[in-house]
């Protein structure tokens, strides 16, 4: 008889025990966010050109997604973001600055912070380089022409 019970309790701890995992719906418990790339490319780009690029973040969860901060690598790189909550299946965009009157590489990374389990601090990054622009060759400076020399009288 003690067999048959402690069967009985095991069966049915087992059962419940699956019931809770499959009631768990599929994608993620809470918030998830998931970004359309790691990285823009800027590729070369010529000085003072317009160094705004977009990522898109998709909240991949079952809770809302609330961004709090993104926050760009140096005052060079200067991220824009949507603090209000990103709901399931839904999409934002945060845009990056980058200032083109640096001449060189850019090599550069934006963290994103917000309450998602699956990364609550995500980072992409910005590359490229940003060419000199060419610099205008200075017109000839024309010589004044002597004064005749004036004669006494």
């Amino acid at each position: 008889m003690k067999k048959l019970l402690l069967s009985l309790a095991l069966g049915v701890a087992v059962i419940g025990a699956s019931a809770q995992t499959s009631a768990k719906p599929v994608g993620g418990s809470g918030p998830m966010i998931s970004v359309d790339k790691e990285a823009h490319d800027y590729g070369n780009i010529p000085q003072g050109a317009n160094g705004t690029c977009e990522f898109t973040v998709t909240n991949t969860g079952d809770a809302p997604l609330i961004i709090t901060q993104c926050q760009g690598s140096c005052g060079c790189t200067v991220p824009k973001c949507d603090t209000a909550p990103i709901m399931p299946g839904a999409k934002s965009a945060i845009t990056v600055k980058y200032d083109t009157n640096r001449v060189g590489a850019i090599n550069k990374s934006v963290t994103i912070t917000s309450n998602a389990t699956n990364a609550p601090s995500k980072i992409v990054t910005i590359k490229g380089n940003v060419d000199a622009a060419p610099s205008t060759p200075t017109s000839p400076v024309k010589e004044a022409s002597p004064m005749a020399p004036v004669e006494k009288h």
